[in-house]
């Protein structure tokens, strides 16, 4: 079962067929453990990793430190599951340290995020505080290297 989420997280466009041959399982198997982990969402979705910088396309990507007041009896979950909600929102942490959630949003530019965080995110109800990063280059996302410039360095071994 590992051995299957570890290659469809590498490549998610691998077949069936594929997957039973890296394996050495039967279709069939395999097909049935897919929708399996499906139906029980451990596969909670099919991704498509994107440099959307070599694709033309500029965006604003900011990472927000928030801290909140956790809420009788539901602590930060329930602040945590308004602020997924929000479309700008791509990804939300529970974090330990000086603050209680990390916040990665995206914006067509730095003021429509700086609005996001403004007039959405700090005036909810439970925020005390809002630290706002923007990110400036990425060099590594979800284990790709955007960039890999790394030339061989080794000198050539000449008879």
């Amino acid at each position: 079962m590992k051995e299957l989420l570890e290659l469809l997280e590498k490549d998610h466009r691998l077949t069936v067929e594929q997957l039973a041959a890296m394996l050495d399982r039967p279709v069939g198997e395999i097909a049935a453990a897919l929708k399996d982990l499906e139906a029980k969402k451990v596969i909670l979705k099919y991704h498509t990793f994107i440099n959307w910088e070599k694709a033309g396309v500029d965006t604003v990507t900011a990472l927000i430190d928030v801290r909140i007041t956790p809420q009788r009896e539901v602590g930060f979950d329930a602040i945590a599951e308004r602020i997924c909600r929000f479309p700008e929102v791509r990804s939300l942490y529970l974090m330990s340290g000086a603050y209680d959630l990390a916040v990665i949003v995206e914006g067509k530019n730095m003021k429509e995020v700086a609005r996001f965080v403004a007039t959405k995110l700090a005036t909810m109800e439970g925020v005390v505080s809002t630290t706002t990063h923007f990110i400036l280059k990425q060099y590594k996302e979800a284990g790709v290297i955007l960039e890999d410039r790394e030339e061989d360095r080794r000198l050539a071994v000449t008879p």
